[in-house]
């Protein structure tokens, strides 16, 4: 049974819900931006202060980690964050409508090591396609991780992926990644000496 999560910033939603009202929820019309994965709230909370003018949205399929990220954000009295439960792709196609966003964020996805199954992989040329769909013109896709290989072949198709424009050529990826917040889990590998590949694209 699910811990209730009763922070004002979460939002219930389950597939078949209507579409939230965004510029209701947030009280206003700017951008939104989209976590896919948001974890415990750390890296959200940052990019949200640091973003005002950006209403993002955090999803997580895990309820422990809506709470935590919940909880930091009523901590921070930031109002453009709102979190939610959900699987990524039911969840854009239910309620994000097309060329919305103005940035989507992905950090360290599960990188599903074993070479039978990296067909599991959220990030491929297939979702990035898909994204595409939901970001507006000159909308940030950034996507991090802590496995190599899953660096370099994101790295590798971004940089070939006619929708998006590499936003760090002539690399294709970089180790660090000016005015992008590190979370704790990439925190915990950078002090085991393991770098963070990170890939930034504009939408063209």
């Amino acid at each position: 049974m699910l811990i209730p999560n009763t922070s004002p910033t979460f939002l219930p939603w389950e597939d078949n819900d209507p579409a939230p009202l965004w510029s209701e929820i947030f009280g206003n019309d700017n951008p939104l931006a989209l976590e896919i994965g948001c974890g415990v709230g750390d890296f959200v909370v940052q990019m949200a202060a640091a973003h005002p003018g950006l209403n993002f949205v955090a999803l997580d399929f895990y309820n422990k980690g809506c709470i935590k990220t919940c909880k930091r954000i009523d901590k921070s009295g930031l109002a453009n964050v709102r979190v939610l439960r959900a699987e990524a792709r039911s969840f854009i196609d239910a309620c994000i409508p097309e060329a919305a966003l103005r940035m989507v964020v992905i950090n360290c996805p599960d990188p599903w090591p074993k070479l039978r199954h990296r067909k599991r992989r959220l990030v491929n040329t297939g979702f990035a396609a898909y994204l595409s769909r939901y970001m507006r013109p000159e909308a940030d896709l950034y996507f991090a991780t802590d496995f190599v290989d899953y660096g370099l072949d994101v790295a590798e198709f971004m940089a070939v992926q006619p929708e998006f424009v590499n936003q760090l050529a002539p690399d294709t990826f970089r180790h660090t990644l000016e005015g992008y917040p590190v979370s704790k889990y990439m925190r915990r590998f950078l002090d085991l000496g393991q770098p963070i590949y990170y890939v930034h694209h504009r939408k063209t």
